[in-house]
């Protein structure tokens, strides 16, 4: 059904928005009290980003994640989806 390149890109499109969906889930939940848990997480990368000025250009560079709960859940759902799919 699929070749391996376009299996490939369909399992990381999945990933990524099982990745996206849930941590907005947790996001949204974080202030329900039943349902707080689903945005426990971590933050983890640049505090501040990094410039580079040519003179010309300048470049401004950043990276900064933030995993919940939630969002790990995603991903599992989408693996699964993907693996029946």
């Amino acid at each position: 059904m699929f070749t391996r390149e376009k299996g490939t890109l369909v399992l990381i499109i999945f990933v990524l928005c099982g990745l996206v969906i849930g941590g907005l889930i947790g996001e949204l939940t974080k202030d329900i009290s039943w349902l707080s848990w689903l945005g426990y997480g971590q933050e983890f990368g640049t505090l501040t980003p990094i410039t580079l000025d040519l003179g010309i250009v300048q470049l401004t560079l950043g990276l900064m994640f933030k995993i919940n709960v939630s969002s790990i859940v995603g991903i599992i759902i989408a693996v699964f989806i993907y693996r029946k799919f």
